[in-house]
C-alpha cells in the first residue's frame, strides 16, 4: 500500500502529523517557506512558496495524502495570506488525487452558548472565523464536486510540547516558571476546552485515513474543560512549580490595548471565547476513531517543556 504524505506547515501540528507518521515508517516531505528542519529522523524538508498552485502541485506529485498544517501567525495578514494559499492546497490536491486533510479551528462556529459540537451553524463575527469558514466551504464543494477528497479537523487552543507562543497558557509559561505574574485575556474563572497538539496531529492523520470519514468536520478529542487559571496552574504543578498570581486583561483595559495594538484587536473580537465557557463536544470522533485525548497530567508536562 502507498503511504506518502506531504505536510503543508512546520509549526506544531506539522511537526507532530510528521513524528508520528516517520515513527511508523510512512514517507514524509514537510513543506515551510524556509524548508527549515523538524529535527525528525527519516522525514524530508522542502523549502517552497505552498502559495504557488504549480510548485505545490509539483512537490505533491505521488502523494497520498497533502495535509494542510499552516498555521500564519500574524492575524492581521490573514486576508492577504489565507487565500492564495488555501487555493494552492486546493489545487494541488485536485491535481495530485491526494487525500486533503486540513486543520481547522473553532473559529468559524463564532460566539456560543453550548457545547460546541460539529453540527453547530458557522456563525462567525468576525472576519478570521468568516474567512476559515470559507476556507472550509469552498473545500467541502469540490468534495462533493467529486474533484477532491477532504476532511477538516478542529481542536480548541492548543497546549502540548512545542506550542510556544501559539498557545494562550504555553506563552505564559516561561515567566511563570520563573515566578512572574501571568496576564490573561479574558476572564480567567470560565471553563474552557483545550487540546493537545499530538491529539490533534493523531486526529487529522485518523481522518484522512478513514475514506469514510471524509467530507465533514470532526472535534479533535480533548480532555475536560478547566478554567484558563488552572490550566496554567497545572501546568506549573505538573514541574513542581507553585502557582503564580494572575491578572486578567478585559473590558476597558483591552479596549484601550487594541487600539495602539493591531494584534490585541484581533484578540479582541474573539474575546467571546474567554468570557463565557468554551467547551468542545468530540463525541463523534471519539466513537470514529477510538481516540482518547492524552492524560491532562501529561499534556501539562509536555507544556511544560520549553
Amino acid at each position: 500500500m502507498s503511504d506518502t504524505h506531504l505536510i503543508v506547515g512546520a509549526g506544531p501540528i506539522g511537526r507532530h502529523v510528521a513524528a508520528l507518521l516517520a515513527e511508523r515508517g510512512s514517507r514524509v516531505t514537510v513543506v515551510s517557506r524556509s524548508g527549515r528542519t523538524t529535527g525528525i529522523d527519516g522525514v524530508e524538508h522542502l523549502a517552497l512558496d505552498a502559495s504557488d498552485a504549480d510548485a505545490l502541485s509539483r512537490a505533491a506529485e505521488g502523494a497520498d495524502y497533502l495535509y494542510n498544517c499552516a498555521n500564519p501567525a500574524d492575524y492581521t495578514q490573514w486576508e492577504q495570506v489565507w487565500p492564495p494559499l488555501a487555493s494552492s492546497l486546493l489545487a494541488a490536491a485536485e491535481r495530485s488525487g491526494a487525500v486533503y486533510g486540513i486543520t481547522g479551528t473553532l473559529y468559524p462556529y463564532g460566539p456560543v452558548d453550548v457545547p460546541i459540537s460539529e453540527d453547530l451553524p458557522e456563525a462567525a463575527t468576525d472576519h478570521k472565523g468568516l474567512l476559515r469558514a470559507r476556507m472550509w466551504a469552498d473545500a467541502k464543494a469540490a468534495h462533493e464536486a467529486g474533484r477532491i477528497r477532504a476532511v477538516e479537523i478542529r481542536g480548541s487552543d492548543y497546549m502540548g510540547r512545542g506550542v510556544g507562543g501559539n498557545g494562550h497558557i504555553s506563552r505564559l509559561v516561561p515567566s511563570a516558571l520563573r515566578g512572574k505574574r501571568a496576564l490573561m485575556m479574558g476572564r480567567t474563572d470560565q471553563p474552557h476546552t483545550f487540546t493537545d497538539v499530538a491529539d490533534a496531529a493523531r486526529t487529522l492523520v485518523a481522518a484522512a485515513e478513514d475514506p469514510g470519514a471524509h467530507g465533514r468536520v470532526w472535534h479533535v478529542p480533548s480532555n475536560a474543560p478547566v478554567t484558563q487559571a488552572q490550566a496554567l496552574t497545572d501546568v506549573l504543578a505538573s514541574v513542581g512549580r507553585p502557582p503564580v498570581k494572575i491578572s486578567a486583561l478585559r473590558g476597558a483595559g483591552l479596549a484601550a490595548a487594541a487600539l495602539a495594538v493591531p494584534f490585541m484587536r484581533e484578540m479582541r473580537e474573539i474575546i467571546y471565547q474567554w468570557e463565557r465557557p468554551y467547551v468542545l463536544d468530540d463525541a463523534a470522533a471519539r466513537d470514529r476513531f477510538g481516540i482518547t485525548p492524552t492524560p491532562w497530567e501529561e499534556v501539562c508536562r509536555r507544556t511544560a517543556e520549553v
